[in-house]
C-alpha cells in the first residue's frame, strides 16, 4: 500500500526513473540468479539466497558507483539499475568464493 502510494506521488512528480520496493526485489532476484549462473553457484543457491544476493550487489554496485565513478545512481533507470546489481552481485560472489575457497 505505502509502495503504491509512494510510486503513484513519484509518477505524479514526473521521475520516473526511481524504482520501488518490489521493483528492487525483483531486479535484485534477477540479477542475483544471473550472477549465481554467471559465477557458477547456482546449484548451492536458492530463490531467496538469489534475491539477498542481487539486493546486496545492487547496493554494493550503487555504492561503488557513486563514491568511484561519482555517478547520480539517483537518476539510474530500471535497466541500469539492473547491470548496475548485476554487476555487484557477481563482485560479491566472486569475493564470497574467495573468502570461503569454493569452486
Amino acid at each position: 500500500m505505502i509502495t503504491q502510494y509512494a510510486d503513484a506521488v513519484l509518477l505524479a512528480s514526473g521521475n520516473f526513473a526511481r524504482v520501488g520496493t518490489f521493483g528492487w526485489i525483483i531486479i535484485g532476484g534477477l540479477a542475483g540468479w544471473i550472477a549465481s549462473k554467471f559465477m557458477g553457484t547456482d546449484k548451492q543457491m536458492g530463490i531467496f539466497l538469489n534475491i539477498v544476493v542481487g539486493c546486496v550487489g545492487g547496493w554494493l554496485g550503487g555504492f561503488v558507483a557513486r563514491t568511484v565513478f561519482h555517478a547520480d545512481t539517483q537518476s539510474f533507470g530500471k535497466v541500469a539499475t539492473f547491470f548496475v546489481a548485476l554487476a555487484g552481485a557477481a563482485v560479491l560472489l566472486f569475493v564470497v568464493k574467495l573468502v570461503t575457497g569454493r569452486k
